[in-house]
C-alpha cells in the first residue's frame, strides 16, 4: 500500500509561502484536535469498543457460573369438587384454595473444570477486545495523519505553483516590454512565455483541487462536515539522518510485543484454547449441590378444638347387679362419656409455619449417551482454535511483509532524496547561468524554459521523495507502537 506524502521538506519562496499561510485562528485545527475528532466520531471505533464490552459483560456472566442459582417460586390453585371431610370422613362438595411457595438452589461442585476454563477463555477474549479497541483507534489515527500531513504536502506544493506561476508572470511581463522595444531575439520568445504561463495557471488550478481534496478526506475521517475555509497549523520538519535505528527484524520483534493487532490476535487463539479445554470438561460426571424450602397453605384445612363433654346412658347396655329396694330389676345403665369439639380454620400463619419443610441433597450426573451433543461442541471448539491460529499467523505474515516493504521504501525514498538534493543543486545553478545568458540574449527562450522545467520538476520530486521517507519511517514507528509527532 503506498502512503501519501506528509511533512514540510522546506519553504521554497518564504515569502510567497507566508503569504499564502495566513490563517483566521478561529478555523485552525491541529492534528492532536484532528485526532480527537477522529477517535470520538469513528463507528468503526464504537463499534470496536460496543465489542469489548459485550466481552466483559460474557467475563462477569462466566465468573458468576460458579455462583449457585438460586429460584423462588409461588402459586395459587383454585378448585372445586368431591373432597373427603377430615372431618366427618364423607363426601363433601365444596371450594378450596391452595397456596404454595418454594425457595430451592443448586450449584455446580465438579463438572470437568469446564466453568473455570470457561472464566479464563472468558477474559483472554476481553483482553482481546481491548486490543481490538486500540487496533481500530490505531487504524483512524494512522489514516488521519495521513491526511493531514497531505494537507501541508499539497499547501507546499500550492505554494510553489504559486511562486511558479508569479515567475512566469513576471517573464511574460519582461518579455511584452522587450517585444513593443523590438528587443527579443526571436519573435517566439513572448509567446513562449505565454504558454509557460498557461501551463503554471493550470498547476496552480491543479494543486488547489488537490488541496481541496485532501482537506475534504480528513473531514470525512473526521466524519464531521466540511468546512472549506479551516486552516491546518504547520508540522515541524525532521532531518533524514538515513539510519532509522533498527532493521526490519528488529523491528518486527518488536512489533510482535507492540502492535495491537497482533496482540489481539494472539489473545483470541489463547482463548480457544481455553475453549477447546472448557467443552471437553462436559465430558466429564457433574456433581451438583442442591436444596429447598417449601410451605403450603389450604382454604379447607381445619383443625378441631375441645370444647366439653356429657355423659349419657348407653341405650340398650346394662349390667347385672344384685336387687336392692334402689334397683328392684338388679339391672344398672351403662354410661359413657363424649368429648365435644368445634371445628376451625387453621389461619395462614400457622399454615405459613407448620408446613414449612427444606431439603439437601448432592446429585452425580454421567453423561452415557447425549446424542453426541458434548463431543460434536468438543470438534467444534477445535476448529474454532485452528482458525484463530491461522488468524494469528497470517496477521504476523502480513505484519512482516508490511515491515519490509514499508523499511525499504523508506530506505529508496532517502537515496532517491539525496541523489535528487545533488539534482536540485545542479539545476538551479543552470538555471542561474541559463537566466543570465537569456537576459544577455544568447540564448532562446526555449533553453531557458527547458531549464526552468528541469529546476521545476527536481524541487517537486525532492520534496516527494522527503514525504515518502518520512511517511515510511512513521510507519515503522506505528508497528512498533511508538508512532508520535
Amino acid at each position: 500500500m503506498r502512503f501519501s506524502k506528509y511533512i514540510l521538506t522546506f519553504l521554497l519562496i518564504t515569502g510567497s509561502i507566508l503569504a499564502y499561510a495566513q490563517t483566521d485562528t478561529s478555523t485552525l485545527l491541529t492534528l492532536q484536535k484532528c485526532l480527537d475528532i477522529a477517535v470520538k466520531n469513528n463507528l468503526q471505533v464504537k463499534q470496536s469498543g460496543l465489542t469489548a464490552e459485550s466481552a466483559h459483560i460474557d467475563l462477569y456472566q462466566a465468573k458468576e457460573n460458579l455462583l449457585p442459582s438460586i429460584y423462588g417460586n409461588a402459586g395459587r390453585t383454585l378448585s372445586q369438587g368431591h373432597y373427603i371431610s377430615s372431618v366427618t370422613g364423607s363426601y363433601v362438595n365444596q371450594s378450596q384454595t391452595t397456596d404454595n411457595y418454594s425457595l430451592t438452589g443448586g450449584m455446580t461442585l465438579f463438572n470437568g473444570f469446564a466453568l473455570q476454563n470457561a472464566i479464563k477463555a472468558a477474559s483472554l477474549a476481553f483482553q482481546a477486545g481491548k486490543m481490538d479497541f486500540q487496533s481500530a483507534k490505531d487504524v483512524v489515527i494512522v489514516n488521519v495523519i495521513t491526511g493531514y500531513l497531505a494537507i501541508l504536502d499539497n499547501e507546499e506544493l500550492l505554494a510553489a505553483n504559486i511562486s511558479q506561476l508569479a515567475v512566469a508572470q513576471q517573464n511574460v511581463d519582461l518579455l511584452s516590454i522587450k517585444e513593443r522595444e523590438g528587443a527579443n531575439k526571436a519573435a517566439s520568445d513572448l509567446t513562449d512565455f505565454k504558454g509557460t504561463l498557461a501551463s503554471s495557471q493550470v498547476a496552480v488550478v491543479g494543486a488547489q483541487n488537490s488541496l481541496d481534496a485532501a482537506k475534504l478526506n480528513v473531514f470525512q475521517l473526521m466524519n464531521i462536515q466540511y468546512k472549506p475555509g479551516t486552516e491546518f497549523a504547520a508540522l515541524n520538519a525532521e532531518d533524514l539522518s538515513g539510519d532509522y535505528g533498527a532493521d526490519p527484524n528488529q523491528i518486527y520483534e518488536t512489533a510482535l510485543q507492540q502492535f495491537a493487532a497482533v496482540k489481539a490476535a494472539t489473545l483470541r487463539r489463547q482463548s480457544a484454547e481455553k475453549s477447546v479445554k472448557s467443552a471437553k470438561g462436559y465430558l466429564f460426571p457433574q456433581l451438583t449441590l442442591n436444596g429447598g424450602l417449601s410451605t403450603t397453605y389450604s382454604s379447607s384445612a381445619q383443625k378441631s378444638t375441645f370444647t366439653d363433654s356429657t355423659t349419657n346412658a348407653v341405650p340398650g347396655l346394662f349390667i347385672t347387679t344384685p336387687v336392692t329396694p334402689a334397683n328392684p330389676t338388679g339391672k344398672q345403665s351403662v354410661y359413657s362419656t363424649q368429648a365435644n369439639y368445634a371445628t376451625q380454620n387453621i389461619s395462614y400463619g400457622d399454615q405459613f409455619k407448620n408446613n414449612y419443610g427444606n431439603y439437601v441433597g448432592i446429585g452425580l450426573y454421567i453423561p452415557i449417551f447425549t446424542n453426541r451433543i458434548k463431543y460434536n461442541a468438543v470438534s467444534k471448539a477445535k476448529l474454532n482454535l485452528l482458525a484463530n491460529q491461522n488468524i494469528e499467523d497470517n496477521t504476523k505474515i502480513v505484519l512482516k511483509q508490511n515491515i519490509e516493504q514499508a523499511y525499504y521504501n523508506m530506505t529508496a525514498a532517502y537515496k532517491r532524496y539525496q541523489a535528487l538534493k545533488d539534482q536540485v543543486a545542479a539545476y538551479t545553478e543552470s538555471y542561474r547561468i541559463y537566466k543570465l545568458r537569456f537576459d544577455a540574449g544568447v540564448i532562446t527562450s526555449v533553453d531557458f524554459i527547458f531549464a526552468k522545467n528541469n529546476l521545476d520538476a527536481a524541487t517537486v520530486n525532492m520534496i516527494s521523495a522527503h514525504y515518502d521517507y518520512f511517511i515510511d519511517s512513521k510507519i515503522l514507528d506505528y508497528y512498533q507502537g511508538k508512532l508520535s509527532f
